[in-house]
């Protein structure tokens, strides 16, 4: 073998081996965290559904408030004069 092949088949070696180590690496973590696919699927599927579900009543919560608080600020400050405007237009609108 001539010394300009032993450099690079050492380069080689040397990547291979690194590319082996990090494989091993992830598959060690990943078998060490998580030992069935399925259940992690299984996990995965029954989070999304409750994250859902959360943003959804959060969501209804917020809207609720918001609504709750400016009922209350149009009965407060003075407001109702506005919106009882609003309701007119709306009747009208309705009507024809």
């Amino acid at each position: 073998m001539s010394s300009e092949q032993r450099p690079a088949k050492r380069a080689s070696q040397t990547t291979k081996q690194a590319d082996q180590a990090r494989r091993a690496l992830l598959d060690d973590f990943f078998d060490d965290v998580y030992k069935d696919r399925r259940r992690i699927y299984k996990l995965n599927f029954i989070r999304g559904i409750f994250f859902g579900l959360g943003t959804f009543i959060g969501g209804t919560i917020v809207v609720a408030l918001v609504v709750g608080v400016l009922s209350w600020l149009g009965n407060t400050f003075h407001i109702s004069p506005f919106t009882d405007i609003v309701k007119v237009v709306e009747e009208t609108r309705l009507n024809k």
